[in-house]
């Protein structure tokens, strides 16, 4: 299985929380691993890699 890293600008996974409001207040309920939207491009070379949307969009400009 390929990691959740992107190979260009090194984008990993990250904490977040889910916030429920309570009666007015807002309630930290749980943590939530959210990944980078990770998807196989080509770079110049002909390599295939995994690259995040922000990375693939960036060397579409180029």
């Amino acid at each position: 299985m390929a990691s959740k890293i992107c190979t260009i600008c090194g984008k990993k996974s990250g904490m977040s929380w889910t916030l429920v409001k309570l009666r007015g207040k807002y309630n930290p309920t749980q943590k939530v691993r959210k990944y980078p939207n990770l998807q196989w491009a080509r770079l110049a070379s002909g390599k295939r890699v995994l690259a995040c949307a922000k990375c693939i969009k960036r060397m579409a400009k180029v």
